[in-house]
């Protein structure tokens, strides 16, 4: 169990101590002269109702409120979430003198006259504690939300950047040496920029979309390098429509131009593939560069910009691996694909720079940092 859930299951016990104090002073009758076994059979009556109900009510309604307020507008949300409260109530009600009989507490022809003892009881301490842990639940979800959302914002104004500067920097370069070059480049970004712009604004894009700024982004620094970089994508058809973070790919493969394609006089060859396996998208970007050490990646390092995107949007359903060494460096991307339709025909598309043999699905070059 994570921290997260012992946090909550903690909040719901403390809940459950609280409701059994409610019902024990505010519906049982005792006083100050009642004595301490009668007060502590009665608490302890009203904590194995608390302790039935609260987790049942801990465990369903997380998965049906949401379903409920997606649905529903005020004030039917909030009816709607009351009344399956209730319910929970009287199925909680039902469990707990079902085990009093069992344990010899209540006699079992008393059942029923328990059960309708109980009805307003469980049912007015179920939606007073209930409907305040549901709004302070939402509320905290609200606060977590908005916080993931500015951290993603945060993560992804300082990704932009890296692009636009980089590919500033090779046209200035080239103004002098190659001013064709350096042109062609500028009308390249203009309109690598004017469809990023365009674009709907979301984390999150379509597989085919992100292929797109990369080939786009190749294409710019081909202008640079030549046949110093070399480079093939391949990608399963099916994946197409394959949900991944904005400037994903384009992030990891700026890190292979950058340090693999510009540290070598020969230059480098990188090899992208998107294919699906065991259920799963793999995304490999590798390059035959000189390797690094990725088992600590600086803050604010586009890998660890990355990692952290890809912890914000997808959870535990996404990961990054890193593996670097002398021969280069691979840099994996696995990601859920139960969302894609497989309906398109299967298999790999090559693309390749000008000139270039294209590489075989099963021997991607290595490297990237």
């Amino acid at each position: 169990m994570n921290r997260s859930a012992m946090q909550y299951w903690r909040r719901i016990m403390v809940a459950n101590i609280i409701a059994a104090a409610i019902v024990l002073f505010a519906f049982s009758g005792v006083s100050f002269r009642t004595p301490p076994a009668e007060l502590l059979r009665l608490y302890a009556t009203s904590l194995l109702f608390a302790c039935v109900i609260g987790p049942l009510l801990g465990i369903t309604m997380p998965r049906i409120a949401p379903w409920i307020w997606r649905r529903l507008g005020f004030p039917f949300n909030w009816i709607a979430i009351a009344l399956a409260m209730a319910g929970l109530a009287l199925v909680g009600s039902l469990a707990t003198i079902a085990l009093l009989v069992q344990f010899g507490a209540v006699p079992g022809a008393s059942f029923w006259s328990w059960f309708r003892g109980s009805i307003r009881i469980s049912i007015v301490v179920t939606l007073t504690m209930g409907l305040f842990i549901t709004a302070y639940e939402m509320m905290r979800a609200r606060v977590a939300q908005a916080t993931a959302e500015a951290q993603l914002a945060s993560l992804e104004s300082r990704v932009q950047p890296h692009f636009l500067f980089n590919t500033l920097n090779s046209i200035s370069a080239l103004i002098h040496e190659d001013p064709k070059g350096a042109e062609r480049m500028t009308v390249q970004l203009a309109s690598l920029m004017r469809s990023s712009l365009d674009a709907p604004s979301s984390p999150l894009v379509a597989l085919d979309e992100e292929l797109r700024i990369v080939r786009d982004y190749l294409a710019i620094e081909q202008v640079r390098f030549g046949p110093r970089l070399r480079y093939t994508i391949q990608a399963d058809r099916s994946l197409a429509l394959l949900r991944v973070p904005r400037m994903s790919l384009q992030t990891v493969v700026e890190n292979s131009v950058k340090y693999a394609v510009g540290a070598s006089r020969d230059g480098s060859s990188i090899s992208i593939t998107a294919a699906r396996e065991a259920g799963r998208a793999r995304l490999l970007i590798a390059d035959d560069g000189p390797g690094f050490d990725a088992s600590s990646l600086p803050v604010g390092h586009g890998l660890a910009l990355l990692r952290d995107r890809l912890a914000l949007l997808l959870g535990r359903t996404a990961s990054l691996e890193i593996e670097s060494g002398s021969r280069g460096t691979v840099v994996k991307l696995t990601l859920p694909a139960q969302d894609v339709s497989p309906q398109s025909t299967p298999g790999c598309e090559p693309e390749t720079a000008a000139g270039i043999t294209p590489l075989t699905a099963g021997e991607p070059t290595k490297g990237v940092r």
